[in-house]
């Protein structure tokens, strides 16, 4: 055994005195059978090693300006088995924000990327303008063309340039934050928006709030209506202001709803809107995104119409946007002068120092005294594992994901610590452990996160915002179907009530419309006859031994549309989205409507079926 240290111990000398030659990081992982781990960390430590990771049958040292070669020499001891160099890793999330600080810089969010907005150039002549029913926007964010915001007031709700809270701040600042160098990008940077305060002080309205305000929003030129907003059930003034909106050449666009569950939720829900749902920076659906069904009715009664449930999805998982002045809080975290993604928990303040890594921090350790404590989730609360920082003399603390993906928490009603402390990712926590200086900060922002199809709903509204300013002449529902056509499928293949057609594309909508025209190809995204220009669903029942089927449409152009059922025409109405007709025959049947421009055979919608 003497024999074998001593062979050890000679080897190691000639490393010390080898080439300058090295990996990248001098950073290797020695194999070592448990029970004999302990001499070979002594051996590396005092031959120069620095010890990073103490983990089952290995360790990771830093041998500072040796290579490979020369450190496998150790492999002449029989207690090592391997050595190899220790990789680098880097979070491999599908999109990620821009790393760095939005008061300090201007950071693209992952949704940009996700949905190629960064991919297509806004043409700010071709005249689009984006109206925002929300809760107000905050005029002291500078990060917005306010040259080209107006904007209305609802009874009741104060200013429309005075916040009501972050929540329509946030969502203008997805659609159309300037590309100023400043803060964050927008999906259509610096699109005309109109605004419409809805939202009284505690927080919501009425259906007839929204039905005035998109008469607001026509009033102003809107383009596009964007709703981060909802509820249940449904009316008809309601569904006839967004249809007449819809009918008219514009785009509406609403949230499908958080509570993760198959509720319909309105004015999602009506034909004339596009319901968006909401998905991850991994193109994974968001876990509270809701999925109401593409059918209606009961039994034989049941017909399908994917304009109720979800057509598209866009990013709405912790995305990064604009806030009213200092609402927001902030956090930024380096590690050895690289900057990493981090959440802000609580404590504002600074702090910098040496890492110490504190495994779950289930006690105090006074070696953490003066040092930044690097912290495991696991075991023990988060407000417990700050606490025996503080407690141990860190000066802030940084605690990691145990699962992946970045760790969003606080320290709880009851928190009495002081330092600051934040959350880190699980895909960093390599490359944290191994850095020897950590440097944190949390501070007040303009710039802040949030989730929800609330998020989802205006990033679709700013692509479309986007395309369309691209191709002027074509009209919403032509933009709804591009948008659709050339989503990014994810989910079960195909059309599915999570995705919907998939996650919205900007590059391949407007490549799209460029070769195909505003008709598009494959019927607009394979829903509907006639380059889907008409939206059609239909409701079956009986009352008193008649059988009735309500129709409801949108999308045509002409004062008269023609009713046809089972390929035959019925008769001709005023084009007022309805109808509803009486059938007369015995027994129960199955019935095919399908509602065309007036005279027209090709400009028609789709098939919709009722049986009795």
């Amino acid at each position: 055994m003497k024999k074998n240290k001593l062979a050890l111990a000679l080897i190691i000398s000639g490393l010390c005195a080898a080439g300058t030659a090295h990996a990248a990081n001098d950073r290797y992982i020695i194999q070592v059978d448990n029970n004999k781990k302990g001499v070979v960390k002594a051996l590396a430590k005092k031959l120069g090693g620095d010890i990073k990771v103490d983990g089952n049958g290995f360790i990771a040292a830093q041998f500072t300006g040796h290579d490979l070669a020369s450190v496998k020499g150790l492999l002449n001891n029989p207690h090592i088995k391997l050595i190899e160099e220790d990789h680098k890793r880097v979070p491999m999330a599908v999109y990620n924000d821009d790393a760095g600080n939005a008061m300090q810089q201007q950071l693209t969010p992952y949704a940009v990327y996700q949905s190629q907005a960064d991919q297509v150039t806004f043409d700010a002549n071709a005249g689009m303008k984006v109206c925002v029913i929300d809760s107000g926007l905050d005029a002291s964010n500078p990060d917005f063309v306010w040259g080209n915001i107006t904007g209305d007031n609802d009874s009741g709700t104060g200013n429309w340039f005075d916040n009501g809270g972050p929540h329509g701040t946030h969502v203008a600042g997805t659609i159309g934050a300037a590309d100023n160098n400043l803060g964050v990008v927008g999906m259509a940077p610096g699109v005309a928006m109109h605004i419409i305060k809805v939202f009284n002080a505690e927080g919501w309205g009425y259906s007839s709030d929204l039905a005035h305000a998109a008469d607001l929003c026509s009033q102003a030129g809107a383009n596009i209506i964007s709703m981060s907003l909802g509820g249940g059930g449904s009316n008809s003034t309601e569904s006839n202001a967004f249809a007449n909106f819809t009918n008219a050449g514009g785009l509406v666009v609403a949230a499908a709803g958080n509570d993760g569950n198959s509720v319909r939720s309105y004015p999602a829900g009506y034909p004339s809107v596009m319901m968006v749902g909401a998905n991850d920076a991994n193109n994974q659906i968001a876990d509270f995104s809701q999925f109401p069904s593409c059918t209606s009715g009961r039994g034989k009664n049941v017909t399908t119409d994917e304009t109720i449930c979800v057509e598209v999805t866009a990013g709405g998982v912790d995305t990064l946007s604009t806030y009213p002045a200092g609402m927001a809080t902030a956090a930024s975290l380096t590690a050895d002068n690289t900057g990493y993604a981090t959440s802000a928990m609580e404590n504002s303040g600074n702090a910098a120092g040496t890492a110490y890594y504190m495994g779950t921090a289930e006690s105090v350790d006074t070696a953490a005294s003066g040092k930044v404590c690097m912290i495991d989730r696991g075991v023990i609360s988060f407000y417990d594992k700050v606490a025996n920082c503080e407690n141990s003399g860190g000066i802030g603390a940084v605690i990691i994901n145990n699962e992946a993906g970045m760790l969003y928490g606080t320290l709880g009603d009851t928190n009495n610590t002081n330092i600051p402390a934040v959350g880190a990712a699980l895909e960093d926590r390599a490359a944290l452990l191994a850095s020897t200086n950590i440097s944190i900060n949390i501070g007040t922002s303009d710039y802040g996160y949030m989730s929800g199809t609330s998020m989802a709903t205006p990033a679709v509204s700013g692509v479309a915002a986007l395309v369309w300013s691209n191709h002027p002449q074509c009209t919403g529902t032509e933009i709804r179907a591009a948008l659709k056509a050339t989503a990014e499928d994810q989910g079960a293949a195909g059309h599915d009530v999570y995705f919907g057609h998939g996650i919205v594309k900007a590059a391949a909508a407007d490549a799209y419309l460029t070769a195909n025209g505003c008709a598009g190809g494959n019927n607009g995204g394979g829903t509907t006859p006639g380059g889907d220009e008409i939206s059609l669903s239909t409701s079956g029942y009986k009352s008193k031994g008649v059988a009735y089927v309500d129709l409801s449409w949108n999308g045509a152009a002409t004062s008269n549309v023609d009713i046809y059922r089972n390929g035959s025409k019925v008769t001709s109405v005023a084009n007022n989205n309805s109808y509803t007709d009486t059938i007369t025959a015995k027994g129960g049947g199955s019935y095919t409507y399908q509602v065309c421009e007036a005279q027209s055979t090709t400009v028609c919608s789709n098939n919709s079926t009722v049986a009795f």
